[in-house]
């Protein structure tokens, strides 16, 4: 009874729609309709799936769009031997002025910066007292030379003892040491230049009080330098006295337009090599010199040295952009025809034939201008891609444009814009 009772309510509406033909067949045909739209848009989503599934296998077949790159040739070129080191400008001759004795200042000769010759007073202190005390001493001595050279008329006549003589040539030679000692505490407050260069900025002003020893002033002789720097210990015997050296700064204080980017380079000679190693960082002091007539470099500039050795010898170099530098390494990318049999397309769509981009690990060496020498890894010939490595993987196809290309130079010199 109770399954009677669950069913009837449907029993009964399917004898009311049985009773009703018209609106079965309306059912009938919505039903049809709506598996017709179905499977019309079944069947427009299967083909596409068809057209990207066809469209996946092709571009597979045709591998990925090639990379643009530049390229350049591995070369075999003759290095110089040079040693690297990095430097500090002194002067030939420098000090700082200061006067010898106390006194105020009552006279100054001297402007910041202007250069002098030596001797040239600079300062002078106030000598109004040891002026009043030498005049004194000179009249001393005026006395002291009369009484003796009447003394000396005296004794050769025989009036007078040998004795008064000698009192008197003493009083006079007394005189003289007198005179000399003022003149010199008068010269203990003249401040001259001791030899010719330029000077500081000055330090003291008129009327003002000096205890000994207040610096005046700087003087440097600049118009040739010294350049120490330090190698390390292993390099000593490769180093005389008299090696040739170049240096370079990178911002001299009046750098001509036509010296590079803000540097110059100057040219100079090792002058004196420290028979003593430093204990403490195990690098031998060295000191170069080189005339400095244009007043380019000035004392406590920072330039880089070259150091100029005898020998020459071969070397493997690439250009330095051609490096890609990582954790694991460094390598470069040496450019190589796509095989015939290997997947993809041969050539780009403007026509361009694809080549295939291969990862090299190398040993770098030593780097001058925009080239690197390559201790291990690449032979001379080969071609490696110079700009656009740092977006390429093992193995990735390229095409090579060289239309637009930086020459690599040895010793480059970069306008300044």
């Amino acid at each position: 009874m109770a399954f009677v009772r669950r069913w009837r309510p449907l029993l009964e509406r399917w004898n009311a729609v049985r009773n009703k033909p018209g609106r079965i067949v309306g059912i009938l045909v919505s039903i049809v309709g709506l598996l017709a739209v179905v499977g019309i848009l079944a069947g427009i989503k299967a083909g596409q799936i068809g057209q990207l599934i066809n469209m996946g296998k092709e571009g597979a077949k045709a591998g990925p769009p090639p990379e643009s790159v530049s390229s350049g040739k591995v070369d075999e070129q003759t290095w110089e031997g040079t040693l690297q080191a990095t430097g500090s400008v002194t002067s030939l001759k420098g000090v700082s002025l200061s006067n010898d004795a106390a006194g105020i200042v009552t006279r100054i000769n001297f402007e910041s910066g202007k250069s002098v010759k030596a001797g040239q007073v600079l300062v002078e202190l106030d000598t109004s007292v040891e002026r009043g005390q030498l005049a004194q001493a000179r009249a001393r001595q005026e006395l002291a030379l009369s009484v003796a050279n009447r003394t000396r008329a005296l004794v050769s006549s025989g009036s007078i003892a040998q004795a008064q003589l000698d009192t008197d040539e003493a009083g006079l030679k007394g005189s003289n040491t007198e005179i000399e000692t003022l003149e010199a505490q008068i010269q203990r407050k003249i401040v001259k230049a001791p030899f010719s260069g330029r000077l500081g900025i000055r330090l003291v002003n008129l009327g003002q009080y000096l205890s000994p020893g207040t610096a005046l002033t700087v003087l440097e002789a600049i118009e040739q330098v010294y350049v120490d720097f330090t190698l390390p210990q292993q390099r000593l015997p490769d180093v005389s006295v008299g090696m040739p050296v170049r240096l370079s700064a990178t911002a001299s204080p009046s750098a001509d337009a036509d010296a590079g980017a803000g540097g110059s380079s100057w040219e100079g000679t090792i002058a004196a090599v420290d028979p003593s190693v430093d204990s403490n960082t195990r690098q031998i002091k060295l000191r170069a010199s080189l005339n400095n007539k244009e007043l380019k470099l000035r004392p406590g500039m920072y330039v880089n040295v070259t150091v100029v050795l005898p020998n020459k010898g071969k070397v493997v170099s690439v250009p330095s952009t051609s490096v890609v530098h990582a954790s694991y390494g460094e390598s470069v990318f040496v450019i190589e025809d796509k095989k015939p049999d290997s997947p993809g397309a041969s050539k780009s769509p403007t026509g361009q034939p694809i080549k295939i981009a291969r990862q090299q690990f190398v040993r770098k060496g030593e780097a001058r201008g925009d080239y690197v020498a390559i201790l291990d890894g690449v032979k001379p010939g080969q071609e490696v891609v110079t700009a656009g490595a740092f977006k390429l993987r093992n193995g990735a196809p390229i095409v090579v444009n060289n239309d637009v290309q930086a020459k690599p130079q040895l010793d480059p010199h970069p306008e300044n814009h």
